[in-house]
């Protein structure tokens, strides 16, 4: 009589693969931090009212059809960084855009800083996609501006300065952007 050839024993063949698994995805890196990297202001513990000067407003809304609007005029997305960039700069002192007051800066001396605050609203709507692109441009727009006077006063862009003269670079040329509670306005039809 044949003996029956012996089998292979698979009993601990699925421990195997557990351990195989869990070691894979312990030991893999996966990027999932998205986000804009933002240093948010301390929290207030009672509100403050500050008027600040419609002149130096940069109204920025993103609508719930994905249309963003600069001071009420509809813009597409390769202006935006432009917009942002004149109103900042305000390269010929136009009473419209934002107005500068003149700030003794280390390693700088007296330079005139921008007033200007960009305020940025967006719908509940509004696809992540167009924000985060808002928010890129908005961001261009004043990295472009430090890397200007980085090469004025130090010969360099910005991001090759050190710590002290990239601090004093933004002083000459800070990101203020604020930015509002998400509105709904699909249902108001408004901005």
């Amino acid at each position: 009589m044949a003996r029956k050839a012996p089998g292979i024993n698979t009993g601990s063949m699925a421990d195997i693969s557990f351990l195989l698994l869990t070691f894979f995805l312990l030991t893999s890196s996966i990027n999932t931090e998205q986000g804009i990297p933002r240093r948010l202001p301390p929290h207030a513990t009672k509100e403050i009212k500050e008027q600040i000067n419609e002149r130096n407003v940069l109204n920025v809304v993103v609508n719930f059809k994905n249309e963003i609007s600069v001071n009420s005029q509809i813009v597409f997305i390769n202006q935006l960084k432009d917009k942002a960039k004149d109103f900042i700069e305000n390269p010929y002192n136009d009473p419209n855009l934002s107005a500068k007051e003149t700030k003794s800066i280390d390693f700088i001396g007296d330079y005139p800083v921008s007033q200007g605050v960009i305020s940025l609203k967006n719908d509940q709507s509004t696809s992540y996609d167009v924000y985060i692109q808002v928010q890129n441009e908005l961001e261009k727009a004043v990295n472009e501006l430090r890397d200007k006077v980085s090469l004025q006063f130090f010969g360099k862009k910005y991001e090759l300065l050190d710590t002290a003269s990239q601090s004093a670079v933004k002083k000459a040329v800070p990101m203020q952007i604020s930015e509002a509670k998400p509105m709904d306005w699909s249902n108001t039809g408004g901005e």
